[in-house]
C-alpha cells in the first residue's frame, strides 16, 4: 500500500512514524485546539472563517504568534500534502491541529504553537444524508459545561467520545448533546438548527455549542432569504413539537435529521439551504 503523509510543523512524514513523545501537551492535557476543513475545486471552503475562528482561539489559550496561521500559510501546506498524497483534484478533509509545544505539568513551560495537519479522501457527492436523513436521538448521560472554552474546537473531547460510544450502541446516524442545564448544545460533530412556528432556531453560542463556521453560513444565507433565526436557549421537549430539524458542518454542510424516536420531519428548509449551500460552492 502507499505511504500516507502528515505534515508535523512543517515537515511531511509518513503516518505511522512516531512523531509525539509522552511530554507532547495535547497528548497529556488536551492542550490546544483544531479545525477541520474541507477542500474542494482547488481551495479549502470559507477559509477566512476557518483562519479567524484557529486565531482568535489561539488567542484565548495563550498561545504565541496566531497571525502565522493565516490563509496563505494553512493553504499552501495544505497543496503540498493533497500533492504529497496524490489527491489532487479530489474532495479532501483537511484536519488541522495547532497545540501548545514544550513540557511542564499543568502549568506551560513556555506558549509556542506546534501543529499537525493530515488529509483523506472525501466522497465528493455527499448525497446518502441529503436524501435518506438522519436518525438521532438525544444523549443525556454526561453533559457539556459551558464557558467561554466551549466554542473551540478543542482538544478535549471526552464528552463527545462517550456520546460517540451512545450512538454506535445505539445504531443511530448522530446523537444530541446537552448543556449542563439540560439544554440542547449541539450533535457529535454539529451545530444544529431547528424549524418551528415559522422561524429557525438554533443554540446560542452562550449556551457552550462550538462556534461553527457553516453555522454562521447557514445564519447569514437565512437571514439573506428574510427567515427569522433566532440564537437561544432550547429544551430538547421542542425535538416532539419542531417541523424540520437539521445539522450542519464544515465537511458535510447541511444534512437533514429524518427522525427523532418516533418523530418524523419535514425536509424543506434543509433542502433549500443546502442546495444555496451547493451554489456557492458550485
Amino acid at each position: 500500500m502507499p505511504v500516507h503523509y502528515i505534515d508535523f510543523n512543517n515537515q511531511l512524514v509518513p503516518e505511522g512514524e512516531a512523531i509525539l513523545t509522552v511530554e507532547n501537551r495535547a497528548f497529556r492535557y488536551g492542550d490546544g485546539l483544531f479545525e477541520t476543513m474541507r477542500w474542494m475545486d482547488g481551495d479549502i471552503r470559507f477559509l477566512s472563517h476557518h483562519v479567524s475562528r484557529l486565531q482568535d482561539g489561539m488567542r484565548l489559550l495563550q498561545l504565541e504568534r496566531p497571525v502565522d496561521f493565516d490563509a496563505h500559510f494553512i493553504r499552501s501546506r495544505a497543496i503540498e500534502l493533497i500533492r504529497k498524497n496524490g489527491l489532487e483534484g479530489h474532495h479532501v478533509r483537511i484536519r488541522l491541529q495547532v497545540y501548545r509545544d514544550g513540557g511542564g505539568l499543568y502549568s506551560p513551560q513556555q506558549n509556542q504553537a506546534a501543529y499537525v495537519m493530515s488529509v483523506a479522501k472525501l466522497d465528493p457527492d455527499d448525497v446518502k444524508h441529503r436524501k435518506i436523513g438522519l436518525i438521532v436521538d438525544v444523549y443525556s448521560d454526561f453533559r457539556k459545561p459551558y464557558s467561554e472554552l466551549s466554542k473551540l474546537k478543542s482538544a478535549n473531547s471526552l464528552v463527545y467520545v462517550m456520546a460517540g460510544l451512545y450512538r454506535k450502541k445505539n445504531g443511530l446516524d448522530d446523537v444530541l448533546i446537552l448543556n449542563q442545564e439540560g439544554f440542547l448544545c449541539e450533535s457529535l460533530s454539529s451545530n444544529i438548527f431547528i424549524w418551528y412556528g415559522k422561524k429557525l432556531y438554533t443554540p446560542a453560542i452562550s449556551e457552550g455549542c462550538i462556534d461553527g463556521v457553516m453555522r454562521r453560513i447557514v445564519i447569514e444565507m437565512a437571514l439573506e432569504d428574510g427567515l427569522e433565526v433566532i440564537e437561544a436557549q432550547i429544551s430538547p421537549a421542542i425535538m416532539s413539537q419542531a417541523d424540520e430539524i437539521f445539522h450542519t458542518n464544515a465537511i458535510h454542510g447541511v444534512q437533514w435529521v429524518m427522525g427523532y424516536k418516533q418523530k418524523r420531519y419535514f425536509n424543506r428548509i434543509s433542502r433549500m439551504l443546502q442546495e444555496k449551500l451547493l451554489l456557492m460552492q458550485g
